[in-house]
């Protein structure tokens, strides 16, 4: 195996970091950089904030040893944080991070002006996925792209094609089911939004599947929106070829020994990019991956989807490496075959998930190993061990491993194992000179002289072996000699002492230019005074439908909201209604959109050419890709929550590429839209005030996993177009399930969420555009709201 910190690649390697061992854990194995959550904006909430302090020891640390700190502040901002955000950004610009990872476009905007040669980074909760959105944000000098997780190799070629953007792409940790910036689960479920680093892991849950109104029986299978780990070690020569930029590991909330094994074997897997790892060094790479966390590798959507692997199904959280199965249970130990040559101490699990769906895990540290036949081993255990639930045929799997705990804990703890910075020096020993001393280490140079004069030895002249020497010893410090010369006269002297000095002088000066780093000025943020909004605006109700039969019962009462019907948007599973519907609403002089699918990837334009074709009034864009698609077109543009606007200058800054109005981010709350409602000009905000909200989009297909064979739409018999699904909680919630014209699936909250109560308090400050989304209700239960819904605006005040 190569050693992981020699590089040989210009790609880069960027570890997770949440605290200084996990920071020391990625330099000592290898990182080009790491990412870290800045102080009180963390998108990962549960990790601990460091102080702008421990962010500076950090910082300096890293750029000591020739690696990057990039500031994950990859977050939504609420109008009342802004100018919270604008004092710390004051802060941490002062500490010359290399880059900012950023999903808010306010923010991006915000930090573009305070320092206009800062380089920025668009975080995958940006949700970009294709081209057009990079080119949408041009005028933000967003340097790189942090892909989604679900872009294939081919789609990553594609995009590379089309744009001069550095790319980022996840190659190790876990897989979200939801598209990252699109998931409101947890916002659904107890208003803990995902956009702002509290996560709940509602997919890691068990869930129920009831088809039709009746449950499925799974037998074992639990998990249903459960993805294994993302492991793409195999796939790092194909993706180097592509020209992706950085290669990124996720889990800043994992240990610094998951650290080291990610860095040291994505930094050996990189340092071979130009041959593939033989089968062996895969094998040994994923068993050390695995003993710090695994739920299972898988290439992820690498490769494109594969319903059939990326989900197991039967558990969600880390079991370690799968190494064999139970043969035989004992009375004091167990029969296992396995190929594992297994250790006193190591850990093991046992593991196995009933027919009825009842898990079992059971786990412990071996005691003692028997080797019987060929491929089977008897396992023994402490006497509190329990041996009576387990069975012929669970499953066994590695957990832990003391060596390779102690190999990757010294890895950063053990000085003679610590990354050490190559220097080269160049020595001048002249008589009746001093001593000149010149050191670089590839892009800094120091020279320092002797403060004594060289004089001629009548003794013990000094040779160059002692100068060597001395200079050298330098294993108390983090440099190591790469070359030395010496040009030197015969018979001189010099104190020993000031050998001594020259070497200190020469390693502080060389650290401190490694460590300093350009600080560009930064520049004061100036806000915008509030917008002074228009109490007269008309007061619109946008209605959104998701079935063509939905449109036909709208007709029948449509009359009765001529005087607050705004738009009725169409947001169907088949785009091959849209026509039909169009020109009933039409028909009634009623202004009819169409909204995008929420994802765009390459060549995923037939959904655009299907709602250019039915020709709608407004296109509602779903994602940054369809704003810059249709820029140039004569449809009137609307923004949907998706963007995730949530402050007034992402809102100022879209409505600026041509969208008439934006419908706010889900994420936020009553307090929230009040903050942001004055600010935002009169008719360019819209608000969804009554909804099953959307909880996870993803492309995970929940139908093709479960209700056929197949691996992806070409050959799973579309069971989307036969059957209802929805997934049933552990506290029995239903939530229904739908699927896109792309096949992508997303869930909605069982639970119908409103804002009704509010509307009057929302008018007050500005707000004339609301929104109704229907789900499955039928004609009965649509004018049941709808109509309440529009005696409600009418009634409780007017502008």
């Amino acid at each position: 195996m190569l050693n992981p910190t020699v590089k040989n690649s210009k790609s880069e390697l960027l570890l997770p970091v949440a605290n200084m061992n996990m920071c020391l854990a990625a330099i000592h194995n290898g990182a080009d950089a790491i990412y870290v959550g800045v102080p009180e904006f963390n998108a990962r909430g549960r990790s601990a904030d460091l102080s702008i302090e421990e962010l500076k020891e950090m910082i300096q640390t890293c750029h000591l040893y020739g690696v990057k700190v990039n500031l994950a502040f990859n977050i939504i901002i609420f109008e009342n944080e802004l100018r919270e955000v604008v004092d710390l950004l004051g802060q941490l610009l002062l500490l010359s991070p290399d880059a900012f990872i950023v999903q808010d476009i306010g923010l991006a905007k915000i930090i573009r002006q305070m320092s206009p040669t800062q380089i920025i980074h668009g975080s995958t909760q940006m949700t970009v996925t294709n081209h057009e959105a990079m080119t949408l944000l041009t005028d933000l000098q967003i340097k790189r792209f942090v892909l989604g997780r679900e872009v294939s190799m081919a789609e990553m070629k594609a995009i590379k094609e089309r744009t001069e953007s550095e790319l980022e792409v996840f190659v190790h940790g876990a897989l979200c089911v939801a598209y990252s910036g699109q998931c409101f689960t947890s916002e659904s479920i107890g208003g803990r939004s995902a956009n702002r680093g509290q996560c709940a892991q509602s997919c890691r849950f068990e869930y129920d599947m009831v088809v039709d109104g009746h449950k499925i029986d799974l037998e074992e299978k639990k998990y249903l929106v459960s993805p294994k780990d993302l492991c793409g070690i195999e796939e790092i020569p194909e993706l180097i070829k592509i020209g992706i930029d950085s290669f990124k590991v996720e889990g800043r909330l994992k240990t610094p020994e998951y650290v080291a094994a990610a860095a040291k074997n994505y930094r050996t897997a990189l340092n071979n990019s130009t041959a593939k790892l033989n089968p062996d060094e895969i094998a040994a790479a994923k068993k050390e991956l695995g003993l710090t966390y695994s739920r299972g590798f898988f290439s992820g959507w690498l490769h494109g989807v594969d319903h059939q692997i990326l989900v197991d199904g039967t558990f969600g959280a880390h079991r370690g490496v799968e190494i064999g199965t139970i043969k035989e249970v004992r009375d004091r130990s167990v029969v296992v075959l396995t190929t594992e040559i297994l250790k006193k101490g190591d850990g093991v699990l046992f593991a196995t998930t009933t027919k009825a769906g009842k898990k079992i895990e059971i786990g412990g540290k071996v005691y003692n190993i028997q080797p019987l036949k060929t491929g089977e081993v008897e396992l023994s255990f402490s006497r509190d061990f329990n041996l009576s639930g387990l069975q012929k045929e669970f499953k066994l799997y590695l957990n832990h491993d003391d060596l390779v705990e102690k190999q990757l804990s010294k890895s950063y703890q053990d000085k003679n194992l610590k990354k050490r910075i190559p220097l080269s020096f160049m020595v001048e020993a002249d008589l009746h000179s001093r001593l000149k001393v010149k050191v670089t280490d590839g892009e800094n140079t120091v020279e320092v002289l002797s403060l004594s004069i060289l004089e001629k030895a009548e003794k013990s002249p000094l040779t160059n072996k002692q100068i060597k020497d001395e200079l050298s010893s330098l294993s108390s410090t983090c440099f190591i000699v790469d070359s030395f010369q010496i040009k030197s006269d015969e018979n001189i002297f010099l104190n020993q002492k000031e050998l001594k000095i020259i070497r200190r002088d020469v390693v502080e000066k060389i650290m401190q230019l490694r460590i300093q780093k350009v600080v560009y000025p930064v520049q004061q943020y100036k806000f915008k005074h509030n917008i002074v909004t228009s109490k007269n605006s008309k007061l619109n109700l946008n209605i959104l439908l998701r079935e063509h039969q939905q449109v036909t019962s709208l007709l029948n009462f449509a009359h009765e909201l001529t005087d607050v019907l705004g738009i009725v948007y169409l947001d169907f599973e088949f785009g091959r209604e849209y026509e039909a519907s169009v020109e009933l609403l039409r028909s009634r002089n009623i202004k009819v959109g169409i909204a995008t699918t929420r994802i765009l990837k390459p060549n995923e334009y037939y959904n655009f050419k299907v709602i250019e074709r039915a020709k709608p009034d407004v296109i509602l864009c779903r994602n940054l890709g369809a704003v810059q698609y249709f820029q140039n077109s004569s449809f009137e543009l609307r923004g949907d929550f998706s963007l995730n606007v949530s402050n007034s200058i992402a809102h100022n800054y879209l409505v600026n590429k041509n969208l008439k109005s934006i419908c706010t981010s889900y994420d936020l709350s009553t307090k929230q839209l009040e903050d942001l409602i004055p600010n935002c000009e009169n008719g360019t905000l819209e608000i969804t005030v009554h909804q099953y909200m959307p909880s996870f989009h993803m492309e995970h297909c929940v139908f093709a996993a479960f209700l056929s064979k197949g691996s992806s739409f070409k050959d799973c018999g579309k069971p989307c177009e036969k059957h209802r699904v929805e997934l049933k909680d552990q506290f029995g919630n239903l939530h229904q399930l739908k699927a896109d014209q792309e096949c992508r699936n997303t869930m909605f909250n069982s639970k119908a969420f409103s804002f009704v109560e509010k509307i009057n308090v929302f008018k007050k400050l500005g707000a004339s555009i609301f929104r109704f989304e229907a789900l499955y209700e039928n004609e009965f239960e649509l004018k049941e709201k709808i109509i309440s819904l529009k005696n409600l605006i009418q009634k409780q005040g007017s502008h």
